[in-house]
């Protein structure tokens, strides 16, 4: 397939959420999930985004195939921690911490900007390879302003991928993406609501379905400008840190990345050892924040859990660690005679991510 045939099935599995959001079955397999398995979602969500942080800071990193090694990941580059990138990395990670314990506001911000001229200087003075810093050098750009380019922006064709790879496949990519876009999401907006207390009694999300329904048009805009499925991303909880709260943070958030868009050279000067701090920092915020509210005495509901948050960081997918959590719920209520208690929309959720995990082995991959 074309770069826009890929595209047009972003779009068309964003339409496809919008019609479960407007059918109410969004909402109500969002409504089904019990308060423990939110709870465990919610710090699988810490955990991840914590992990993140460390991958792309480089303070851990993969070890490569060649090594013939079970250990999937090792301190460092060498097993070792070397090098000013990872310096600058733990301190960034302490200052911030020790902002946060000192509830100064704005602490990630302040960490991010003071970091990131701890590398610049850092970057000036030292002799470093070329790719120490990882994807991003802190150098001071020649000229801070450039013109965005927005040459993507409408390349797409919602169904010239089905007319190469057939209607089959075709769905079975929107499927796909469908589910990623579905969880992900899900996953994000409860972590999310919990850490900011958006929560009522019962657990739920009040005017759940607004939230829902702009998750799903930005599936089909991000598909639309060529981009990719701009769900709502874990790394919002960075800002619920900060005491967001009303949407507003998101507004001047977006008003502020338009901006950007004409100061690319200015904001890629930023390296991911000093941003990535604040992704440890909201990780243990949301574990803290959720751990003691799981019912670890029910183990029906303590196991599913569990297997949540840890699949999320070991599988590096929130899609994943639900859909094992939802499995594990249903197959554990049913093994304690308690399957009535089960909300049919988890059967049936569960039904699908037992099929999405089937379908290498019945060759529709």
């Amino acid at each position: 397939m074309s770069w826009p045939d890929a595209m047009g099935m972003v779009v068309l599995a964003g339409v496809v959420v919008m019609l479960l959001v407007a059918t109410g079955l969004r909402e109500r397999v969002m409504n089904a999930v019990p308060k423990s398995l939110r709870k465990g979602i919610a710090i699988g969500i810490g955990l991840f985004i914590m992990l993140i942080g460390l991958v792309d800071s480089g303070f851990v990193s993969r070890i490569p195939d060649l090594a013939h090694t079970t250990v999937p990941l090792q301190l460092g580059g060498d097993g070792h921690l070397n090098g000013w990138p990872v310096l600058v990395f733990v301190l960034g990670s302490l200052l911030t911490l020790a902002l946060i314990v000192r509830k100064v506001p704005g602490a990630i911000l302040i960490s991010i900007v003071a970091m990131t001229a701890v590398a610049l200087v850092i970057e000036a003075l030292a002799d470093l390879p070329g790719q120490a810093w990882g994807l991003t050098v802190p150098e001071w750009p020649g000229n801070p302003v450039a013109s965005p380019d927005f040459g993507l922006i409408g390349q797409v064709s919602l169904f010239g991928g089905f007319a190469k790879v057939g209607y089959l496949t075709g769905a079975l990519f929107v499927f796909t993406v469908l589910l990623s876009c579905f969880f992900d999401a899900m996953g994000t907006i409860l972590g999310v609501g919990d850490e900011a207390e958006l929560m009522d009694k019962d657990g739920n999300f009040p005017g759940i379905n607004k939230v829902l329904l702009v998750d799903g048009i930005a599936v089909a805009a991000g598909g639309a400008s060529s981009s990719s499925a701009s769900t709502c991303f874990v790394e919002s909880t960075a800002g619920v840190g900060e005491g967001a709260r009303t949407g507003l943070a998101s507004v001047v958030t977006g008003l502020l990345f338009s901006v950007a868009l004409f100061l690319t050279p200015l904001a890629t000067m930023v390296p991911s050892q000093a941003a990535t701090p604040a992704l440890l920092a909201v990780g243990f915020l949301i574990l803290a924040g959720s751990v003691r509210d799981i019912d670890w005495s029910d183990y029906t509901l303590a196991v599913p859990a569990f297997l949540a948050m840890m699949m999320m960081p070991f599988t590096y997918s929130i899609t994943n660690g639900i859909g094992v959590g939802f499995i594990a719920f249903c197959v554990l209520r049913l093994a304690a005679g308690r399957g009535r208690e089960v909300p049919v929309a988890m059967y049936v959720v569960s039904a699908v991510f037992v099929f999405y995990y089937a379908m290498p082995a019945l060759g529709l991959t």
